[in-house]
């Protein structure tokens, strides 16, 4: 049965827009919190475009689930992760023109930088995830390189149609399989909403989905506590 990760980035991005107080993330954090949460997740970008360090800071003090912290291999957040602490830290790639994240870490071309980065946060305490495409090159790497777990990138999957989405569920299976048989956790995430979810699910030994936009906009509909309960439901049931 997959755990839940709520992503509460785009709440902080209604924020920044007016560059103000509110919403507050950490309240929306609270109520996912109470409508069924195993995990909040943030990305903490170079650029501060939705979090920001003092959300990172109130969050590790006042969440009681796991928290999720995303980062580039970037020291100065590197050096604040080792600070703060988070329960986990996923790895990903950022670019500052895109306006979410395109697609998965390349460890092949990044490997040294990835290595050095996980080996100073696993050094600090902190588990090490990497977002991946479903790539039998950059999970081999993942593995190589001693990480404790790895997301898989689901957003082909979430875009495709038809059979051509039959075959990216395919590839995340098969992905799964690898990742779980290396002795790594497994995690999905991006793209991911109401509709689509459910067989993301099903994949065997899938541990935790990381979901922020469709249940951010839920929210705006039916507050955060509701979205958080039916995302938990269709995940959960059997």
């Amino acid at each position: 049965m997959a755990l839940l990760g709520v992503n509460i980035d785009h709440v902080a991005t209604v924020r920044q827009a007016r560059r103000t107080y509110e919403p507050d993330p950490v309240w929306a954090a609270a109520l996912a919190e109470i409508g069924g949460a195993d995990g909040i997740t943030i990305h903490l970008r170079e650029d501060r475009r939705h979090i920001i360090d003092r959300d990172v800071r109130v969050l590790r003090e006042s969440v009681h689930v796991k928290l999720n912290l995303e980062m580039a291999c970037c020291n100065e957040i590197t050096a604040l992760a080792c600070e703060v602490k988070p329960h986990q830290v996923t790895l990903v790639p950022e670019r500052r023109e895109e306006v979410t994240t395109e697609g998965g870490l390349d460890v092949v071309s990044q490997r040294e930088r990835v290595a050095a980065t996980t080996a100073k946060l696993q050094q600090a305490g902190i588990e090490v995830s990497l977002f991946l495409d479903p790539d039998p090159r950059q999970i081999a790497l993942a593995d190589q390189l001693g990480v404790n777990g790895v997301e898989l990138h689901t957003g082909a999957y979430a875009l495709a149609q038809g059979k051509q989405r039959e075959h990216e569920l395919n590839l995340l299976r098969e992905a799964g399989a690898a990742i779980v048989t290396a002795g790594m956790t497994l995690h999905a995430g991006h793209g991911l909403n109401y509709q689509n979810v459910r067989p993301v699910a099903e994949i065997p030994h899938m541990c935790e989905l990381n979901i922020g936009h469709s249940i951010v906009a839920r929210a705006i509909m039916v507050g955060m506590e509701q979205a958080v309960r039916e995302m938990k439901r269709l995940i959960t049931q059997q």
